[in-house]
């Protein structure tokens, strides 16, 4: 098995799903797609007379993709529009295309307030509801136990006690950023230190990967920003640095 076949394996035993781009391919963020629906099904939790069901978030256009400034995560999809496609249920209360409209718009929102660029929102109404959505809760908006979305991953419990060194200053650099809740270890360290040839005529570059769950209370493209930010200028040699956020709590 090939090292991205395995982490891809990996990432779906985990319950992560793809590793989506945040933001730009500056930015240098990416997140767990299952964060990210996370986030998405909260959002739209409280829109009236329709229920969401499977939710995929994915890119809109592969081949219109950009090439990232700083490494991705292993496997993670390069940065460029996103599309998220859902199946949902209706109400007869109202035409359908104005039900599927507001959800359209409620999950566009929400997009935007994590900090995904999503510039395509395709639903399917897949069944009629007789009246209005009963048993709303924070995850799921009122889905059935079979069509909920993900909980968060397990593998996302703070990683244990920070390291020496280089490795100890980037987690409390991260850690000192307000809006993040803590460092993750899914894909097995919250921070990993590795030189990299960023280029053919450069010279090789320390590289940072710090793994970390963000507040869902704030914008999680902004706080991953401020962590790159913190990373860069906590080490002397400022090297580039790359944030997974694999959690919104």
């Amino acid at each position: 098995m090939t090292a991205e076949r395995w982490t891809r394996a990996v990432r779906e035993q985990l319950g992560l799903g793809r590793l989506l781009p945040l933001g730009g391919p500056r930015d240098g963020v990416w997140i767990a797609e299952a964060a990210a629906e996370t986030a998405l099904r909260r959002a739209v939790r409280m829109v009236g007379g329709v229920r969401l069901g499977a939710l995929r978030i994915a890119l809109a256009d592969p081949s219109g993709a950009y090439e990232p400034a700083v490494p991705p995560p292993p496997s993670g999809l390069p940065p460029g529009p996103l599309r998220v496609t859902a199946d949902c249920a209706a109400t007869a209360s109202e035409p359908l295309p104005a039900a599927a409209s507001r959800l359209r718009e409620a999950l566009a929102a929400a997009a935007q307030g994590v900090g995904l660029a999503v510039t395509e929102v395709d639903l399917r109404v897949t069944a009629l509801l007789e009246g209005e959505p009963e048993g709303a809760d924070e995850a799921g908006g009122g889905l059935g136990e079979r069509e909920r979305g993900p909980e968060p991953p397990s593998a996302t419990a703070p990683d244990r006690p920070a390291r020496e060194g280089d490795e100890l200053r980037v987690g409390v650099a991260a850690l000192a950023v307000p809006g993040v809740t803590g460092l993750t270890s899914a894909l097995g360290r919250s921070v990993r230190i590795e030189e990299r040839q960023l280029t053919d005529l450069a010279l090789p570059r320390r590289h940072v990967r710090v793994e970390l769950a963000v507040s869902a209370d704030h914008r999680a493209l902004d706080v991953a920003r401020r962590v790159r930010e913190a990373v860069t200028t906590a080490l002397p040699d400022h090297p580039t640095v790359t944030v997974l956020v694999t959690a919104l709590r």
